[in-house]
């Protein structure tokens, strides 16, 4: 349920010249989009500009409006500063006397203090909070936890803990709780995965009791202290919106989403973002190619591979097919998440998802956005990924993920980081694949990116939803194959 506020979204880059004093002012896209902010700092053809709610945005002037690109070059300069969070400004609430230890009560952490969430630096709070790391691109970062049994928050048991930022300042808080996902999870996580039990027989009664149970103890925790929440639909758009219960507290909305038979979950976003339906503003077109491109890395080995792709990590559960169409998504400036895509995709108990039915669930959202969703069914060829990955879009892949395909990935994989002749190279793996004895076991389905190619030693670049361990692999053309079921698809533009 991420729905860190985008804006502009675009390449990231320090500010050379400050402009502490700057005035508010409606910032306009080359597209008509619009955005009330000032201006923090420019450094070469880059501006970076922070909104009311203290959220920051690097972008290309170039992708501004002539009027907009004026008045930049009107500003005086100052001396070289780093940019810093501007003071957080929202609509009081009858909850703000509360003093934060009165909140955190209620949610059973040390989460708010005095210093707004969205003035808060990122990694420090992710420290505070014990929250590891799962993703850090170039203008975002994400942290989560698969927590333990005996954790509470509000009064119920969040599998999942995930808070997001921008620029390192946090833009958002997704926690998940009974969903038909962790709750016939696997005992493990990564390669693991596969090994889960048998959901059992009445796993949907299972599923509503815990649910119930969960919104119960949340809605009695958060009553308690806030008083009684207003019924509100959120979300960016038709497709993804849901009925929330929302409570407010200086300038930070905590929003309850009881979706029937799939999850319980909270997001704690701005209250400006609720008031605002969700609603998240398009990415400029023009910016989301560059950047695509910006990111795909040639190296002298003849590799050429799409970076800063953001991981997420789908945890001990059957998630790899929303997890990876949200890591597609979030690329691209599409919001996502991988429990709001299970949903849509009709994935079933502890997992398992035909990346068809998500696309066919998403396809609103992703259009809505002005990208595309594409499919096609055949061969693993370098020449037709190569058209995607060319422009910096990665390529959806199903293929049945064996151990003895793990083995020989992770394996080739850490040989690769040692090479030095890529002649030798290429025969050796060219001999292993024609002799290599991998087949396909319908047991082991499962969904990667191909983030990259070398066209020289015939072999692709694939990435795992399992964590930062997992999100470059290697394997070649002719045992890919082996393994594929012959599905791709892309979000791309």
């Amino acid at each position: 349920m991420k729905t860190s506020s985008r804006l502009f979204l675009a390449l990231a880059a320090s500010s050379g010249i400050a402009f502490a004093q700057a005035e508010m002012r409606t910032f306009t896209s080359a597209q008509g989009k619009t955005v009330q902010a000032r201006v923090l700092g420019v450094s070469g053809a880059n501006v970076t500009i922070v909104t009311a709610a203290g959220q920051q945005f690097t972008l290309p002037i170039a992708s501004l409006s002539a009027a907009d690109q004026q008045y930049l070059k009107s500003l005086p300069a100052g001396a070289p500063a780093a940019p810093v969070a501007a003071k957080a400004t929202y609509k009081p609430s009858p909850n703000d006397k509360l003093p934060p230890t009165a909140v955190n009560e209620a949610i059973g952490q040390p989460l708010f203090s005095d210093t707004s969430l969205w003035e808060s630096p990122a990694e420090e709070l992710a420290q505070k909070l014990s929250i590891p790391s799962e993703s850090k691109t170039k203008v975002a970062s994400s942290f989560r936890s698969y927590t333990k049994d005996d954790f509470q928050m509000f009064g119920a048991h969040p599998f999942s803990v995930a808070m997001y930022a921008e620029n390192d300042r946090v833009t958002s808080f997704s926690l998940v709780f009974a969903n038909k996902g962790d709750l016939f999870s696997a005992k493990g996580s990564g390669e693991m995965h596969f090994d889960k039990d048998t959901p059992p027989a009445k796993a949907a009664s299972i599923v509503k009791a815990a649910m119930d149970k969960d919104v119960a103890a949340i809605t009695a925790a958060l009553k308690k202290t806030l008083g009684e929440p207003t019924k509100e639909r959120i979300g960016d758009s038709q497709s993804v919106r849901e009925t929330m219960l929302r409570w407010d507290w200086r300038g930070h909305s905590i929003l309850l989403a009881d979706v029937e038979g799939e999850y319980v979950g909270i997001q704690i976003v701005p209250s400006s973002f609720a008031d605002a339906g969700g609603k998240v503003a398009d990415t400029v077109d023009k910016v989301i190619k560059a950047r695509a491109l910006a990111n795909l890395e040639k190296r002298e080995n003849g590799d050429v591979v799409i970076g800063d792709i953001p991981m997420v990590d789908q945890g001990p559960k059957g998630y790899c097919a929303p997890a990876t169409a949200e890591r597609a998504m979030r690329f691209l400036g599409i919001p996502a998440d991988m429990y709001i895509i299970a949903n849509k995709g009709n994935t079933g108990f502890g997992g398992g998802t035909s990346m068809q039915a998500i696309f066919d669930g998403m396809a609103k959202q992703i259009r809505s956005k002005q990208r595309s969703a594409d499919s096609w069914q055949g061969e693993l060829k370098i020449k037709e990924l190569q058209k995607h990955i060319d422009k910096g879009v990665p390529v959806i892949w199903t293929l049945y993920s064996t151990d003895d395909f793990n083995k020989v990935a992770n394996e080739r994989t850490k040989a690769r980081k040692s090479v030095t002749n890529w002649a030798e190279w290429k025969t050796k793996i060219t001999g292993e694949a024609a002799s290599s004895p991998l087949r396909k076991d319908k047991e082991t389905g499962h969904v990667v990116l191909i983030i990259g190619y070398n066209k020289d030693t015939n072999e692709i670049a694939f990435s795992d939803s399992w964590g930062e361990n997992y999100k470059e692999r290697w394997i070649t053309i002719p045992e890919a194959e082996m393994v594929s079921q012959g599905f791709f698809y892309t979000v791309g533009f």
